[in-house]
């Protein structure tokens, strides 16, 4: 038995509750140990709206970083690209890099590069671009001059972003790097930035890349940039994260941003999938990167890549930057190195996305665990996430 029926009983009651009391219209939890799966779909897929089911569509935003690490490290091991090389040669916008002395500092206060940008350093977001995850880079000139270019990658997911990939990294090209290359861990951009690369190096549309070596071979039919008019009622509303009054106001309907392809396909935060599709991803990594597919199986990762994909990558003095000393970053993916909660294993990887959504994969318990939701929650405590990771754990037979 994989599953202990009482606490799994439990975790429905518990989500259930989160539906009722108005926290958000509903939700789908898949759980998946030693062969058995369960999934619930809970609640509706937008307030007054139709049930929530197992084929309901999500923004999975942010969980999207994990899938555009596996495609770069496809291309790594077939020799298209190497994680040390700089991407001068594919990026040539990035060469000859300036960086602010300070990154709070003025945009002309520069010193040069001490190297290149490599691919290591997009997929551990360590290129010298990005977020800082507690805010103290908002209202800096630098931050100014991103809002005046209106460049996405440092702030919410914008399918609706008014640049092409490539007006995007020209813009980009024009600033300087908040810090040197390899020195700090900003979130987000690093993957926009590699979805482009991704393209560039393939020769092929980032979609088409994703669709052609991931997405056919692990049948993930319903995972995309945006959504078919045809499918377009299987999009769950997306809810603002905003709403100080606690009713729940539409951010984004399914008539909405993801309802027509993207100018810019964002590698970072921009796909939709659903519970089974992003189940045969994760699965594909815990299972070593080989995978049963809707084609007979195959193996899209050696083993070893897996392994390394899924181990911190950071320095020390970068968790900080990160997500504190208990986590670190491997890549696309969060790692726990020790237990500060009942349910961080040490080993277990995965991450969430800004819209409600979670996933990870234990590799001590051999489980696989996902959460699809669509009101956005707080990258810290979330009595929703914690509750269900609570009830995953409780529930292991």
């Amino acid at each position: 038995m994989a599953f202990s029926p009482a606490p799994l009983d439990a975790m429905r009651d518990a989500m259930a509750g989160h539906i009722e009391r108005g926290a958000l219209p509903g939700l789908v939890t898949v759980v998946s140990r030693r062969g058995e799966t369960r999934v619930e779909a809970l609640g509706a897929a937008s307030v007054g709206g139709p049930p929530m089911s197992r084929g309901t569509l999500f923004r999975i935003t942010s969980m999207t970083k994990p899938i555009a690490a596996v495609a770069a490290l496809t291309l790594v091991e077939e020799g298209v690209l190497r994680l040390d090389d700089p991407v001068d040669a594919l990026l040539p916008e990035l060469a000859g890099r300036r960086v602010l002395r300070a990154p709070e500092g003025p945009l002309e206060d520069t010193v040069p590069a001490a190297r290149p940008i490599t691919l290591r350093d997009l997929l551990t977001f360590r290129c010298g671009l990005g977020i800082a995850l507690d805010g103290s880079l908002f209202g800096t000139p630098f931050d100014d001059a991103v809002r005046e270019l209106g460049l996405m990658g440092f702030g919410p997911p914008r399918p609706d972003a008014p640049h092409t990939a490539d007006e995007w990294l020209g813009l980009v090209g024009t600033l300087p790097l908040q810090c040197q290359p390899g020195e700090r861990w900003l979130y987000n951009t690093g993957y926009v930035i590699l979805g482009i690369l991704i393209a560039r190096a393939s020769g092929r549309p980032l979609e088409a890349f994703l669709r052609e070596r991931l997405f056919e071979p692990l049948g993930m039919r319903d995972t995309g940039f945006h959504v078919p008019a045809a499918d377009q009622g299987r999009l769950a509303d997306s809810y603002s994260p905003d709403d100080a009054d606690g009713r729940l106001t539409v951010y984004d309907g399914a008539d909405g941003r993801w309802s027509r392809p993207p100018a810019f396909p964002d590698a970072g935060a921009g796909l939709v999938s659903s519970a089974d599709d992003y189940l045969a991803f994760a699965r594909m990594l815990a299972d070593g990167g080989a995978h049963g597919g809707a084609h007979g199986g195959g193996r899209l990762l050696s083993r070893r890549t897996v392994e390394l994909m899924t181990t911190d990558q950071l320095a020390p003095g970068q968790h900080a930057d990160a997500l504190g000393e208990a986590r670190g970053w491997g890549f696309g993916v969060s790692v726990v190195l020790r237990r500060d909660e009942p349910y961080a294993t040490p080993g277990r990887y995965g991450w969430n996305g800004g819209f409600g959504t979670s996933w990870a994969n234990d590799p001590a318990e051999d489980l696989t665990a996902i959460l699809l939701t669509q009101r956005p929650m707080p990258p810290g405590a979330s009595p929703v996430r914690d509750d269900f990771w609570t009830s995953v754990y409780r529930s292991l037979a």
